[in-house]
């Protein structure tokens, strides 16, 4: 007989935030969005607004919340912004922080640009948008 499996609360508490996120995006024009406005509709819940990892939602994880601010500190002092890129939209095979915790936000953003196949370029450059700013908040 199989045995039922059991959401642990983490995973609960981070498919509710992924639905909101993508419910209520849905209906919004993102196609302007700025990287930040893109930063706080997405990531400011775990990562927390200045990207410290202290958002409300980070308390939830079983990992600590990685600090956004200090990517490049942690890459020698160059931002890396293939592979921060690679983990926004999910593409990286290898998540930087244990399980992959993290909702792709590359799959998010295509659902809600595309009624249709084949619109993968508004989603790229609402993703570098983000990853330009995720740049332009590092601290030494």
């Amino acid at each position: 007989m199989p045995t039922a499996t059991r959401t642990s609360p983490f995973s609960a508490i981070a498919i509710c935030l992924t639905l909101a996120a993508v419910g209520s995006a849905r209906g919004e024009d993102l196609s302007m969005a700025s990287g930040h406005d893109l930063y706080r509709r997405f990531c400011e819940s775990c990562h927390g607004a200045s990207g410290l990892g202290d958002g409300p939602s980070a308390r939830h994880f079983k990992s600590d919340t990685p600090d956004l601010t200090r990517i490049s500190t942690r890459h020698g002092g160059r931002f890396p912004h293939r592979w921060v890129t690679r983990i926004v939209d999910g593409t990286n095979p290898r998540q930087p922080h244990g399980p992959k915790d993290m909702p792709a936000w590359g799959k998010e953003l295509a659902m809600i640009d595309s009624p249709g196949p084949g619109v993968a370029a508004p989603t790229q450059e609402r993703i570098q948008r983000l990853v330009d700013y995720l740049e332009s908040i590092q601290r030494p």
